[in-house]
């Protein structure tokens, strides 16, 4: 529901522009309350060190968004938790599907830049020190006019301005929480040898889209196993959105290809709704025919405080 934005504390940057490079960054918590100690003070440095790093080129639309994960939560902050925080569901089965893997702190740092990104990278990583392990860490690009590594558009239902606040900023539903938004990341590995095998017009049935255009097929023959088809909610006549910032990745030396997803929304329902049709089907069986030749490796869902609460949570 439209909240006024007025009584709202300052989110994160999570509706900032989409920029043509990215850092994600996964990392564990160390035991020990001294490591935990650390890490809530470093909280209060976040916003410092994107300031100090952003100067340095102020055109390059630096930003940095920190999320955590509900055990990471609880370890260093207690209650009260997040409503709506709880550890990522898994969907699917066998080969086809959404795994959860280890993960209690999520950077999403972005630039136009790959330099800003590394240094600001550099700090944050730095400044925590050995109270964390990173796990997992992905440098994407832009590619293109805005395409996936697939080939196709990324991101073009995103909602924007006031619509993407209210889609992804939290608001009365959780008093204790208000401009916080919560964050669901993936890492997809694409079978580009068996994608590229298919013609343009199975790619966009698969899609759900036209290639080059980037217009959605009509219903009457786009299917309803389509990628667009599965990931559109509705609820009451009204379409549920997310907000994405997906980038592509990839080391082609090593045959990797790959698709970091990355989804804001105020609540993770329907980012886990969205999966569940993709991985399961919607009927069951009626499943997501991009996961033929994309694969699932690494899952993650956060809680972002707003930008005031982040430095308050130094003291919790």
């Amino acid at each position: 529901m439209p909240q006024d934005t007025k009584d709202v504390p300052e989110p994160q940057a999570i509706c900032s522009p989409i920029t043509r490079s990215v850092i994600y960054i996964v990392a564990t918590l160390a035991a020990g309350e001294a490591h935990a100690a650390k890490v809530r003070a470093w909280c209060e440095d976040v916003a410092a060190l994107v300031r100090s790093v952003g100067k340095r080129v102020p055109s390059g639309n630096l930003s940095c968004v920190c999320g955590f994960s509900a055990s990471a939560w609880d370890t260093l902050f207690g209650a009260p938790r997040p409503a709506q925080l709880h550890a990522f569901r898994e969907f699917g089965e066998g080969e086809r599907r959404a795994v959860a893997t280890p993960g209690d702190l999520l950077l999403h740092i972005r630039a136009d830049q790959m330099d800003l990104c590394f240094e600001l990278a550099t700090q944050l990583v730095g400044r925590l020190g050995d109270a964390v392990t990173v796990v997992d860490e992905v440098q994407g690009f832009r590619y293109f006019d805005l395409r996936s590594m697939v080939g196709f558009v990324d991101g073009t239902e995103n909602p924007t301005g006031r619509e993407a606040v209210d889609f992804t900023v939290i608001g009365d539903e959780d008093p204790a929480f208000v401009g916080g938004s919560y964050v669901l990341v993936q890492k997809y590995l694409h079978d580009m040898s068996g994608w590229n095998a298919l013609s343009v017009e199975e790619q966009e049935r698969i899609i759900g889209r036209t290639k080059l255009s980037d217009i959605e097929l009509d219903e009457a023959v786009k299917p309803t196993s389509s990628h667009s088809a599965l990931t559109t909610l509705e609820e009451n006549g009204r379409e549920i959105k997310i907000l994405r910032d997906n980038m592509p990745f990839g080391r082609p030396g090593m045959g990797e290809f790959g698709t970091y997803f990355i989804g804001y929304a105020r609540s993770p329902a329907p980012i886990e709704q969205m999966l569940e049709n993709m991985f399961v089907g919607r009927p069951p069986g009626n499943y997501d025919r991009l996961l033929d030749y994309s694969r699932a490796v690494t899952g993650g869902l956060f809680f972002v405080p707003s930008a005031s609460l982040l430095e308050q949570l130094a003291e919790r």
